[in-house]
């Protein structure tokens, strides 16, 4: 299509993959970084092109639950924002925001799913102990699960019908649309279904980035502040054990971000330095190494934030190479 040959010519290198000594991939994208003016310090790529930012608009959504009269704080408004791994702790909070709206595990409509966890604490496969225990994939192990469950007990504060939540015409997704658009400042113009079943909207990087320092220095008590506050205290609730997401927010003091699916991550400091990224290819493999090198490009590096962004390539098992970001 004419917009994808648009985003190839305009993409530039975000991470090399280097093997021993040579250059073995790159993976091309777009990054905005905005300094606390919401200024443009930083660009890669054209962060103005139009994409679907996928779960990296959860805080978004999140917002704009709030602002219809979502009744959530703490460990589960950041799940409502997250795009949880499916660990036991994350099911039971699912079930807490439906019993909240006297709602049952039947009322989600998300895509039945295995948890997105790699490994429970015992180190076998959680997806396999499901299968082999016979637990088939369900709506409340798939990852969005908080934030079906939270625009299902938005309905039930705002007096809308729970059918039909995720059609877009139903009012929850024309107001979940218009908090998008005001809070990228984008429009909001593209409309697809994500992979978990709800309306996707669409925003520019750079939209994102903005979305996100409008959240991160938001007054206390105002649902953006509520969203940054939650994401800033429960940084598990938005991932889980071992996730890129998790352990950035709690290793930047103040850090609001969210990973998204086909390689977007975006985030804020709290005076509104932010960053957005999208990989062209998809791969997630590139992420953790941009993220830190915006970070430190913003200020907020450190040891322990490169050694986060850290990812070897591996020959026979040892390091032979590292992914290496190019900002």
């Amino acid at each position: 299509s004419v917009g994808a040959v648009t985003i190839d010519r305009n993409a530039r290198p975000l991470a090399h993959v280097v093997r021993g000594d040579l250059v073995e991939s790159v993976h091309l994208g777009h990054l905005v970084l905005l300094d606390d003016t919401g200024h443009a310090t930083g660009r890669r790529g054209d962060p103005d092109e139009v994409m679907f930012p996928r779960s990296a608009l959860k805080p978004v959504q999140a917002v704009a639950m709030l602002r219809a009269g979502l009744d959530l704080h703490g460990e589960l408004l950041a799940l409502a924002s997250a795009s949880h791994s499916g660990e036991p702790e994350h099911l039971d909070g699912v079930r807490r925001i439906l019993a909240g709206a006297g709602l049952e595990e039947s009322a989600l409509d998300n895509t039945p799913d295995l948890p997105l966890a790699e490994r429970s604490a015992g180190g076998t496969s959680i997806s396999a102990e499901r299968s082999a225990g016979g637990h088939p994939p369900s709506s409340i192990a798939q990852n969005c699960s908080g934030k079906h469950a939270a625009m299902l007990a938005t309905c039930v504060a705002a007096g809308w019908p729970t059918e039909g939540y995720r059609d877009p015409s139903h009012p929850l997704q024309r107001l979940i649309r218009s908090t998008v658009a005001d809070l990228t400042g984008d429009g909001a113009e593209h409309l697809t279904v994500d992979g978990c079943g709800a309306p996707l909207f669409s925003a520019t990087t750079t939209g994102l980035a903005r979305a996100f320092a409008r959240i991160a220095t938001a007054a206390p008590g105002t649902p953006e502040g509520r969203v940054a506050d939650a994401v800033r205290a429960h940084p598990w609730w938005v991932g889980g054990t071992g996730r890129p997401v998790t352990r950035f927010c709690e290793t930047v003091p103040g850090l609001v971000a969210k990973d998204g699916a086909e390689g977007v991550f975006a985030g804020a400091l709290p005076d509104g330095r932010a960053f957005a990224l999208k990989v062209l290819d998809g791969s997630s493999r590139a992420v953790p190494a941009v993220v830190a090198a915006a970070l430190g490009r913003l200020g907020a590096g450190s040891e322990a934030v490169a050694e986060l962004g850290r990812t070897d390539v591996l020959g026979h098992g040892a390091p032979v190479g590292r992914i290496t970001a190019e900002l």
